[in-house]
Parts: structure tokens; C-alpha cells; sequence
């Protein structure tokens, strides 16, 4: 699963709408802290599926999107996604906008939400589990399930009695070093173990690209705490809250090109309470 962590200006009202008028369009200001020359980025340039320094990732097209509709071009701050990152890249004035985010986190100001996910349960699709869809079915009893430790998952498994026979990857990794996801998808394939639990935007997007004899299952049924489905938004500074309705205005707009750019990367989308899957495209 992605990690998101880490912990001003406001200006008055009448001034924020003189600048909003009297600018050019697609550079309408902001705050004296957004550029209007650039949509700047604040990325890890190591983080595939999401955002890698070539491009590669859906955060970057979704980044290249948001970008094209404010007729800028996209400028990053790289920087690993790891303890430090919204200090020295939001926070330092360096970049504008974190392009996922959790909903409700305090170190960022949220936009609305552009997607909400879930964590899947991945499997072989001709094996005996393509049917299971809760952690609390039986066929899971005695299986061999890897899990990122300390995920969401790891409590329903705890509940089920699944952990015995668990295999536990490293949550905090340095992504350019490490992938704990397909490391754990190479076990899954070399039978080592027989399911796979991923955060939906990261296994799902994976096995897209690398692994057409799985299938991804979003787990919506699980009704019981930690919820296993978050909205994600894109994150800016406290207090740019001109900058956070531009990119809202941005979102409602555009919701359905957006959704397709995360069908199209293998993201499993839910409705907003987390327990239906959303039709393609929609």
C-alpha cells in the first residue's frame, strides 16, 4: 500500500477574486505560493504502479491530465515516500499538489476524494480460492496468505484465524530497493503461497501489467473494523484553500476521464461506502 505520512497563506476573500479576474486564462492565481507557470508535482520517483521518475506511473498520466486542463506543464520534486516527504516538498514550497493522497489527513489540506479503492484478496484464477470473496470463508482456513504487515488486512486475518500460517512482507521500504508487493505476487506465482492480500491501487495496477493468470478480488464484504476501502484526494498545502476548489473544480469536471485512467491502470474502484465495485468506466 501506498504510504501517506508525514505533517500559510489564506488570503482574504476579495483580494483571492481580484487576482482569480484580472488573470490569464489557465494561470488564474492561486496564492503567492502556487506557480502559475507550472503544475508542480510533489512525487516519489521510485513508486510503481503510482509515480516513477520516467512517467510510467498512473499518477503521473493523472498529474499530465489535471495539468492539461490548467494549460501548464508538469514540473517535479522528487522524493521517496517515507518519513519526511510532506516536509521537504509541500511544506518547503517546493511542489503544490500530491497527487494521491488518504482522505482526512492532517498534514495536507484534502481535495475531494477522485477515487475510492479497497484492498483485494489476488489468486490464481484457476485455482480453488476464484470464488472466495471474504476473509472469513472456510476454503482460507490453513492457506498459506502473504499480507503487508501491519496493513488493515492484517486484523481481519487475526480475527479469522488466518495468521498461523501467514507469510508477512516489510510495510516501510525504500521502494527503489525494494517492492515488498512483487516480491509477494513472485511467491504467489512460484506457489510458495496460495493468496496474496494488496491495497487495490498497487496490487491491482501490478498484476495488469505482470501476472494475466491472476485475478483480483476487492474485498467489499469485509463490514467489521479497520475498514478495508479509503478515498483518495490529492493533497495541497494547509490553507490553500483557493488552490484545493480550483483542483475540486478540476475533479467534478473531469471525473469521468479520470475514472477510466484508473480502470485503464488496473485500479479497482468501489462506490464511496466501499461495498460495491463500480462498472467500468463509471
Amino acid at each position: 500500500m501506498p504510504a501517506w505520512a508525514d505533517r500559510f497563506l489564506a488570503f482574504p476573500v476579495l483580494f483571492a477574486l481580484l487576482l482569480v479576474a484580472f488573470a490569464e486564462p489557465g494561470k488564474a492565481q492561486t496564492s503567492d505560493l502556487v506557480s502559475t507557470t507550472s503544475f508542480r508535482v510533489c512525487a516519489d520517483p521510485a513508486n510503481l504502479p503510482m509515480s516513477a521518475e520516467d512517467g510510467s506511473g498512473y499518477e503521473n498520466e493523472l498529474a499530465e491530465l489535471i495539468a492539461s486542463k490548467l494549460d501548464l506543464p508538469v514540473e517535479y520534486t522528487w522524493y521517496p515516500m517515507a518519513t519526511g516527504f510532506i516536509r521537504n516538498t509541500l511544506k518547503a514550497k517546493r511542489c503544490d499538489v500530491v497527487m494521491g493522497y488518504a482522505q482526512g489527513h492532517e498534514l495536507v489540506l484534502n481535495t475531494n476524494h477522485y477515487m475510492t479503492s479497497v484492498y483485494t484478496l489476488i489468486v490464481p484464477k484457476d485455482g480453488g480460492l476464484a470464488e472466495v470473496t471474504e476473509l472469513s470463508d472456510p476454503l482460507l482456513k490453513d492457506k498459506r496468505i502473504g499480507v503487508i504487515a501491519g496493513t488493515p488486512p492484517s486484523a481481519h486475518m487475526a480475527r479469522n484465524g488466518l495468521l498461523v500460517n501467514a507469510r508477512p512482507y516489510n510495510l516501510v521500504v525504500d521502494r527503489r530497493y525494494e517492492s515488498p508487493t512483487e516480491n509477494m505476487l513472485e511467491d504467489l506465482k512460484a506457489g510458495e503461497i496460495d493468496a496474496a492480500l494488496s491495497w487495490g491501487p498497487l496490487g491491482g495496477p501490478i498484476v495488469k501489467q505482470s501476472y494475466p493468470d491472476f485475478i483480483v478480488i476487492p474485498l467489499i464484504k469485509e463490514d467489521l473494523p479497520p475498514r478495508l476501502f479509503f478515498r483518495i484526494t490529492m493533497g495541497v498545502r494547509q490553507g490553500e484553500k483557493v488552490w484545493q476548489r480550483e483542483l475540486n473544480s478540476l475533479i467534478r469536471r473531469h471525473q469521468d476521464e479520470i475514472n477510466a485512467l484508473m480502470v485503464k491502470a488496473g485500479v479497482p474502484l468501489v462506490n464511496d461506502m466501499g461495498d460495491a465495485v463500480l462498472e467500468t468506466g463509471k
